[in-house]
Formats: structure tokens, sequence, C-alpha cells
């Protein structure tokens, strides 16, 4: 008796410990989204801030920077973060191995590759009706392109590790010819396509707003609505296989929903690293579990506060120059990367 009442006693203490944790994270990520709203080259009183965003309709200089540039990148920063958190939730749960991030599978890669396509060669001028999206477009066909590769070659093969060697040679493979493109490519054209590989969230447009919002949206609703058969895929496929799972499908979705999710990031953005390798950790880690019911809106949230904390920095610390975003991210991830791999090599 006393044995069930001290699991109960410390079911709800870890049931209060992770609300108290969403409640920090959820004021952390609206106290940073107020400030990345407040601060930059111009600084505003935050009054001033929500009187513009109540009055949608005024004209005017602040009402120009609000809404068309810094609302815009502060969206896409929180949703940024978040899908990344959970692409490598993801595929962390997938390879059952936590030194794996949402870029081994090449569809950074890919991504960076039909960018450098338009942004070095002469395609980009026969389209000039795509334009102002064209950079968007070509990143997400790459992206995609190199994912839906991928989820055929895994409806093939078992092992996650012939997975990651393909996602590997896949990264070199559109690597090579990036760096061929550049080689021949124009000085003055090598210089957009260096800023944009470095990652940036700046210059979204409301359009790509409402894509972020609604395809990534979309499935992490759907990754929510299966937190469930993915604890029971932690287990083991024979264990989740018991639960009914369709462990063939279920690995598809899970690679194609990781992609999905990363490749829209990276087609928006550029590539941002270790976002997807380090938050999953950090979640876990302040949470105190693997249940994937809380770990996927934990994750998310945590992601958030870390992109748009580094995004932060990367605009203020040498204002008025703006550091590459994935220059921060790295100072951030390598060393939580470092520790894990320490830890687990005490283990062993």
């Amino acid at each position: 008796m006393e044995a069930v009442l001290d699991v109960k006693l410390l079911t709800r203490r870890l049931a209060g410990r992770r609300a108290w944790v969403f409640l920090i994270l959820g004021a952390l990520t609206l106290a940073l989204m107020a400030i990345n709203l407040a601060v930059g080259s111009l600084t505003f009183p935050l009054a001033r801030i929500v009187d513009t965003l109540l009055r949608p309709s005024e004209s005017g200089d602040l009402a120009f920077i609000i809404w068309k540039i810094r609302l815009p990148r502060v969206l896409a920063t929180v949703m940024g973060g978040a899908y990344l958190a959970a692409s490598g939730l993801l595929l962390q749960v997938y390879f059952r191995n936590p030194i794996v991030g949402p870029y081994i599978l090449g569809i950074s890669s890919g991504a960076t590759l039909m960018v450098s396509l338009v942004a070095l060669t002469s395609v980009g001028f026969q389209m000039t009706y795509v334009t102002p999206f064209l950079t968007t477009i070509a990143g997400c066909l790459g992206a995609y392109g190199v994912m839906i590769l991928v989820v055929a070659i895994a409806a093939k093969v078992r092992q996650g590790a012939t997975l990651l060697i393909v996602g590997l040679m896949m990264g070199y493979l559109c690597g090579a010819v990036t760096s061929v493109l550049t080689a021949l490519a124009e000085k003055e054209k090598i210089k957009g396509f260096v800023l944009w590989t470095m990652g940036s969230f700046s210059g979204f447009k409301w359009v790509e707003i409402g894509l972020l919002a609604g395809l990534g949206g979309g499935l992490l609703l759907a990754v929510y609505l299966l937190s469930k058969p993915l604890n029971a895929f932690l287990l083991g496929e024979d264990y989740a296989a018991s639960m009914g799972v369709n462990i063939r499908r279920f690995r598809l979705f899970i690679l194609a929903a990781a992609s999905a999710l990363a490749g829209l990031v990276t087609a928006m953005a550029g590539p941002v690293a270790f976002v997807g390798l380090a938050v999953p950790h950090l979640a876990r880690l302040s949470f105190g579990t693997s249940d994937n019911r809380v770990l996927i809106p934990g994750a998310c949230l945590m992601g958030a506060v870390v992109t748009s904390l580094c995004d932060l920095i990367a605009r203020m610390w040498l204002n008025p120059v703006e550091l590459p975003i994935s220059a921060i991210t790295a100072f951030f991830g390598a060393p939580v990367v470092i520790g894990l791999l320490l830890k687990r090599g005490a283990r062993m």
C-alpha cells in the first residue's frame, strides 16, 4: 500500500514539474518574441509595439518595420526552431541514437544543391515570374527530392546504419556538385549564395509564413497524434508490432515527416545547424521523461526558445553587422553534443 502511495506521489510531483517547465518555456518564448520585436538597429518601447500590433491598418515607419520585417522574422524563427527540434526528435526515435540530427540524411545538401543551381547559374533568369520565391521553391525541390530518394531506399532497407550511410553519401554527392558549380560561378553570385548557406530568418514574406504555419503545423499535429505508437517504437519493433503498429508504414512516416519538417525550414531559411541535434536532449533533461506525448510539444517549445535566443544574439552581438545564425547555434549546440558523447563514453 505504501509503495502504491509513493508511486502516486512521485507521479504527481513529475506532472507538477513538467507543468512548470511548460509554463517557463512558454513564458520565455513570448518574452523573446517581444524582445525581438522591440530591439534592432532601431529600438522601440514595448507599448508602441503593442499599439502597432493592435492597429494593423496603421501606416508609418514603425508599422512597416513591425509588420513587414520584424513580425514575419519572429514567427519564422519560432516555427523554424520548433520544426527542427521535432524533426531531430523523430530521427533520434527512429535510429535509437541520440547523436542524430535532421540533416544527417542529406536533406540540407539537397536543398543547397538546388539553390546553388538558381543562384550560381543562369537557370533563375528563365523563371522571372517566380523570382521572389525562386530560392524557396528551389530549396523545397532539392530537400524533398532527397527525402523521396531516402524514403524509397528505406522501404527496401531495414538497417538504420545502412540508411545513415546512404544519407551521408547523398550529402557528399550533392556537396560535390555544389562545389563544382561554386568553382565555375561568377564572384558576384558566389557572395549571395554563401550568405544563404550560413542560414538566416531575415527577409521572410507573409506567404512563406503561411506555408510554414500550414504545412509544418499539419505535420506536427499528425506527429503528435502518433505519440503512443512512437512510444511503442522506442521499446523495439517487435513490441510495436505486437501493439498493432504497421512497422513498415510507420518507419516511412517517421522519415517522411522528419525530412519534410527539416526540408521546409532549410528551403526558406537556409541550413540552421545543431538545433535538431541538441534541443531534443535538452527537452529530455528538462522534462525528465522519454514519453513523446510530453517531449513533442516540449521539444517544440524548447526549439522555439533556443532559436529565438540565437537569432537575437546573431542580430545584436555586433550590431549593425548581423552574424549567421548557424554560427550562433553551433556555439550553443556543439558543447551539448560533446557533453553527450563524453557521457556515453563514460558509461561504456
